[in-house]
């Protein structure tokens, strides 16, 4: 098969990877890509927001195959263009896509169809939000309805951090993701990344992993769009993954079916391990990243059958193995990330960095200028790395990380933190 990947980040240049080594690939294409990505696929500049395009360059190069990688396209609908088109594609539609466009669309499903979930309400004004988190106390979580790249979420522990968080949503700290607002019982536990593919009918379970959303070690500062992860992760035990598929994923599935818009792609659930059993905090309807990095390096089974699969409805003949050694991979970011990073910095010595049978870099947000490779994003590298323990991939990856020549990046020097203690 000819295959299109959209996006340009590191849960891509880990898909393309991934994909590459596919028996069944022809030609991989990506759109718009990375340096990464240029070296497993064929970048071609395409703005992923521009359907018509993306379809005109589909037809140009004779793609059989679609897998669109970030939220925003499938948000606006790319795959229902595509399918009308007649071209293949693994992802929802707009209609089920509302699933990680909505925050209060998903807290109404969960209502409706009984998945555990925290308490809530929906607000379109900030006084009437601010009413309700004085009315039920701190600690809360207040987050942007729509879109705003995993930083539209404030938890807070202090009153006045909760009503300064709805301010933001309403002033167009997040654009138009925060025009209307959830705000949200404070769940307790553990938190954990369960994945799903998804054909309409059957949900495929696909692997676990932790992120670490905090931008600081020991788990501090402002919410990130993940600064590492590992997988598996140690609480979803296999008895916690039957819990989740039967309380949530199924439910889920019956529920976007009888609502007319059955779920086709990946089901991302973030999930809270209360004591009362798991519980969603939210879906995205993408793969995550950085978790996409991990679950690549320990999937044993070719990654582009089953999205095949998944587009064409025939996940219930198809199953995922996994490594079982762990994998874990640590964000190197710019300067300033989330709030102001910093672009345009010059990263050096990634090939004498190198990586070894177990060990990837992945590029999340670089560019190519006067021949060097350059800080272009937030997030910018992945370095991810496999062990026999959490602990022997947590090594391996920040041995890399040292090697790396890139005086303005920064990291967290902790991922893998908890599973390293139960370890």
């Amino acid at each position: 098969m000819n295959v299109l990947l959209i996006g340009s980040g590191g849960r891509e240049h880990a898909l393309a990877w991934k994909i590459a080594a596919s028996p069944i690939l022809s030609k991989l294409y990506c759109a718009p890509g990375n340096p990464g990505i240029a070296n497993v696929a064929e970048c071609i500049a395409v703005d992923p927001a521009d359907h018509d395009a993306i379809i005109a360059l589909c037809r140009q190069k004779s793609i059989d195959f679609v897998v669109v990688g970030p939220e925003a396209p499938l948000v606006a609908g790319i795959a229902d263009d595509l399918r009308a088109s007649g071209i293949s594609v693994f992802g929802p539609s707009k209609a089920a896509a509302r699933l990680e466009g909505s925050k209060g669309f998903t807290k109404d499903l969960c209502t409706q169809f009984d998945i555990p979930t925290g308490a809530y309400q929906r607000f379109t004004q900030p006084e009437s939000a601010k009413a309700y988190i004085r009315h039920e106390g701190v600690p809360i979580v207040v987050k942007a309805d729509g879109l705003a790249a995993g930083k539209g979420v404030v938890v807070a522990f202090e009153l006045q951090q909760a009503l300064d968080a709805v301010d933001a949503c309403f002033e167009g700290a997040f654009g138009g993701a925060g025009a209307e607002v959830v705000v949200e019982e404070y769940l307790e536990g553990e938190e954990a990344s369960f994945f799903c593919l998804c054909d309409g009918k059957t949900a495929l379970p696909f692997g676990t992993a932790q992120d670490h959303k905090r931008v600081g070690d020991g788990d501090t500062g402002v919410n990130t769009g993940g600064m590492g992860a590992y997988s598996p992760a140690p609480v979803m035990t296999q008895a916690m993954v039957d819990l989740t598929m039967r309380d949530l994923i199924e439910p889920t599935m019956r529920g976007m079916a009888e609502i007319g818009a059955p779920f086709s792609g990946v089901l991302f659930a973030g999930l809270m391990i209360t004591r009362n059993g798991p519980k969603l905090i939210e879906y995205n309807t993408r793969f995550g990243d950085p978790e996409t990095q991990v679950l690549m390096l320990r999937l044993k089974d070719d990654l582009l059958l089953l999205l095949k699969a998944a587009a064409d409805g025939g996940l219930h003949q198809m199953s995922a193995r996994w490594n079982d050694d762990p994998a874990l991979t640590v964000v190197m970011a710019a300067r300033g990330y989330p709030a102001a990073p910093e672009k345009g910095s010059v990263i050096r010595g990634l090939e004498e960095a190198g990586g070894g049978a177990n060990v990837e870099i992945f590029h999340a947000g670089t560019a190519k200028k006067n021949g060097e490779l350059i800080a272009n994003g937030g997030r910018v590298l992945n370095v991810t790395a496999s062990g026999k323990t959490v602990r022997e991939a947590q090594q391996a990856a920040y041995a890399v990380v040292a090697k790396i020549d890139w005086p303005e990046g920064f990291y967290r020097h902790d991922i893998g933190w908890r599973a390293i203690e139960r370890e």
